[in-house]
């Protein structure tokens, strides 16, 4: 007290002030590395909280081995375990810099085993899964399950690091011969794990992976998520939920992922099922305060005056019935037919408007993941795609002809757990290629339906509302050019789940009778010359000149569909259909 008495008040102040300041980044620092001070709070990361859906999942009906928590694939029965043990951590690298955690399964099932670790980015709430598996090969096979004869080490974080417990380790399972590592083992200590700690799996029940997420990076090290390299509706492979260590690029050890031998899918959902999903999952739709082209039902775009043209009989079209039974079915794209808007002024204008009060949503289930997942794609179909804004620099110019088109499906994809029946995430489609978003990043209403943003015009899904550039480009030199898609929460609302159809289903036990017009393989609105050379003439005058050559450069990217010469063709004769969705 007496140093302080002889300070003059304002360096008084100031002493005061830093000794305060250095006293709450320490106790703060403390705090994000131990989760102990009375800032927890302040600095607690989203990891450190479990995501759960907004409200309970319902009781599903009966009927098949959906949600048993057990999936039978052959050799092999496999749990998917939610209950994770913290193992480590580290704070820095990754999305957001904000570091990753690493942890293995508990509450394990009787005769079940673990088979590898699982690891998240900080910058989400935990919601990941592992699966464990118990072996029903038959016992003259070959064991479906076996012990490692030994561990490699192939990361240590090494003291000193900004890791929890000052050091983590990250093993790999040494296999027998005729057998494979689906997973890593971590550990905080620098002793090997037990051997039967975890478990490899004969090779003939495995697959190939890739890389999937980024969880984490740093000092030439990335970790990432692994999903099948085959992936669609037919394919057998089954994520365990672990992850792959690279360096320099370079993947450390190959490992694999599991293959479905039960063909019968004996755990997708039934009629009742899906049905059940739909009430629970069905996203609510908002589309753009300022939209004039909306959804419709299918058979009110053929009442009200679409016509049917035929190549070579182009003065003679024909009205199409309302469940399409006209159309010519099946073939492929071969230009022989399209589909139009009535000649008629003031009809086609009121048929580009769609039908909103009564439009459907139009359903596809299919198998993923070897299964084990559910895919929900929910399609709607828009009678016209209106015209594109597009943003050349700090500029955003309406341009009328580009993007315009006939006949517009749009979808978003639910992607649901076959072990619990919980959403694990959507997709959300943009024009030719999209983005899965996991659940703890959506917006929910209507307890657990997730919100979905259709932007301006053309139609492309969004997980928010804002301002979002579709294929931007030359970033680099912070210069870019790209179609630019707007979202907001408006009056104009859509539940999916309110009316629907169920179109078709990849699997045998959800039978269903496909309406005429789905078996319809051309397109959906007719071929135009976009002359783009005339049209690029008339922007040069009014574009300044290294804005023009990136919009030249951009538009002469853009495919077909998207630049408006085509109309896109139904949802069956896209390769995401029954393929993967595009990323």
């Amino acid at each position: 007290m007496s140093r302080m008495r002889g300070l003059r008040p304002n360096t008084c102040c100031i002493w005061i002030i830093f000794t305060w300041v250095c006293f709450v980044e320490s106790t703060m620092a403390s705090s994000r590395r131990y989760s102990s001070s009375p800032f927890t709070t302040v600095m607690k990361l989203p990891i450190e909280s479990n995501f759960k859906l907004p409200a309970p999942l319902p009781a599903w009906p009966p009927g098949t081995s959906f949600a048993s928590g057990v999936i039978d694939l052959g050799a092999l029965q496999v749990s998917q375990i939610t209950s994770l043990n913290k193992v480590w951590a580290t704070y820095e690298g990754g999305p957001d810099n904000q570091g990753a955690t690493f942890y293995e399964p508990t509450s394990i099932p009787d005769g079940f085993f673990m088979l590898g670790c699982y690891g998240q980015p900080n910058n989400q709430p935990l919601y990941g899964w592992v699966l464990v598996a118990k072996d029903v090969s038959l016992p003259t096979d070959p064991k479906a399950l076996a012990l490692p004869t030994d561990y490699t080490l192939l990361y240590n974080s090494g003291p000193g690091s900004n890791v929890e417990n000052d050091v983590g380790y990250i093993w790999l399972p040494v296999a027998p011969d005729g057998y494979s590592a689906v997973g890593y083992t971590v550990t905080a200590t620098p002793q090997k794990p037990p051997l039967d700690k975890v478990r490899v799996v004969r090779s003939q029940l495995t697959e190939d992976v890739e890389f999937d997420n980024w969880i984490w990076g740093g000092q030439g090290y990335n970790i990432f998520g692994l999903r099948p390299v085959n992936r669609g509706s037919k394919a057998m492979g089954v994520p365990v939920g672990t992850f792959s260590l690279q360096l320099n690029g370079n993947e450390l050890h190959k490992l694999s992922c599991l293959t479905n031998f039960n063909s019968n899918f004996p755990s997708m959902p039934n009629y009742y099922q899906v049905k059940a999903l739909m009430q629970a999952y069905s996203p609510a739709v908002y589309f753009h305060s300022e939209e004039k082209y909306f959804p419709s039902r299918v058979s009110w775009f053929f009442q009200n005056g679409a016509l049917l043209y035929t190549k070579g009989q182009e003065s003679t079209p024909v009205r199409i019935a309302h469940n399409g039974w006209n159309l010519p079915q099946n073939g492929s794209n071969d230009g022989a037919y399209w589909i139009d808007l009535p000649s008629d002024e003031a009809a086609s204008e009121n048929l580009k408007k769609g039908n909103l009060q009564e439009a459907y949503s139009y359903i596809h289930v299919k198998p993923a993941l070897g299964g084990t997942f559910t895919d929900i794609q929910v399609w709607l179909f828009y009678p016209f795609n209106g015209p594109g804004k597009f943003k050349i620099g700090w500029f955003t110019y309406s341009f009328s002809e580009v993007g315009e088109h006939v006949g517009d499906w749009e979808h978003v994809t639910l992607r649901i757990s076959n072990f619990n029946g919980e959403l694990k995430g959507v997709y959300f489609a943009k024009h030719d290629k999209g983005d899965w978003v996991s659940s703890p990043r959506l917006e929910f209403e209507s307890n657990n339906k997730p919100v979905v943003y259709s932007a301006q015009y053309g139609h492309a899904s969004y997980p928010t509302e804002g301002t979002f550039m579709h294929r931007q480009q030359f970033a680099q030199e912070k210069m870019f050019a790209g179609a630019r898609n707007d979202t907001s929460k408006s009056g104009y609302r859509m539940d999916s789940g309110a009316r629907y159809w169920i179109l078709g289903a990849d699997y045998d036990s959800l039978p269903i009778a496909e309406e005429p017009w789905l078996n319809y393989a051309r397109e959906w609105g007719p071929k135009r010359v976009f002359l783009i050379e005339r049209f690029l003439q008339e922007m040069q005058k009014k574009v300044p000149g290294i804005l023009f050559k990136k919009l030249e450069q951009f538009l002469r990217s853009l495919s077909a569909e998207l630049l408006g010469e085509e109309g896109p063709t139904g949802p069956k004769w896209k390769d995401i259909w029954s393929g993967d969705e595009r990323i």
